[in-house]
Formats: C-alpha cells, sequence, structure tokens
C-alpha cells in the first residue's frame, strides 16, 4: 500500500473559536468532496473529553495526493483562516503499513 496519512489535533481558544472553526471545515470539506479524488478519507472528530479540540484524520492514495490536495484553493484558504480560532496545533504524518480502506479488497 502506499497510502500518506495524518493525525492533526486542533485546540481552539474557546467556544465561540471552535464553532466557527468547524463552519471553516464544512466549507474546506465542499471543495475536498468536489475536487480531490486522491483524498480517501478526511474526518473532524470531536474530542469527547476536550469540547475545544477537534481531531483530524486525513488519509490519502500517496504523498502527491497530499501535495495536491495542500495546493487547493479552498485548502490554501482554509490553512490562512485557522489560525485566528486555534491556540495549538500538532501534526503527525503516517505511512500506511497495511490496512482495510474504502474501495480495498483487504
Amino acid at each position: 500500500m502506499t497510502g500518506f496519512g495524518l493525525v492533526v489535533r486542533f485546540t481552539a481558544r474557546d467556544e465561540d473559536a471552535v464553532a466557527a472553526f468547524d463552519t471553516l471545515v464544512a466549507g474546506a470539506l465542499e471543495g475536498i468532496r468536489a475536487h480531490e479524488p486522491g483524498t480517501i478519507v478526511y474526518v473532524s472528530h470531536a474530542d469527547a473529553d476536550e469540547p475545544l479540540v477537534r481531531v483530524f484524520y486525513e488519509l490519502y492514495e500517496d504523498r502527491a495526493a497530499f501535495d495536491r490536495h495542500e495546493q487547493q484553493p479552498h485548502v490554501r484558504h482554509f490553512l490562512a483562516a485557522r489560525e485566528q480560532y486555534l491556540t495549538a496545533v500538532e501534526v503527525t504524518f503516517l505511512n500506511e503499513v497495511t490496512g482495510k480502506r474504502p474501495g480495498s479488497a483487504q
């Protein structure tokens, strides 16, 4: 498998900021769904114990698909606008070893 992924942990300033951040994410997702066939999974999770935290799991066909994702106008807007809502961003990059994913017989 050649999948490339990441887990990102975002911490928002306050309740208003996390709500605005969620709206920003929803806008980015419209573009991701419409224009990114190489993006396999892009999911924002709420942390059950920390309401100001969002954890993203992203999976791409390969590193090139991730690089294309990063260049999309909707993603560039998200990356530029998100900082106003956040106090911290932690990113872990992942190289796929094995697993089951959509469209896979494994």
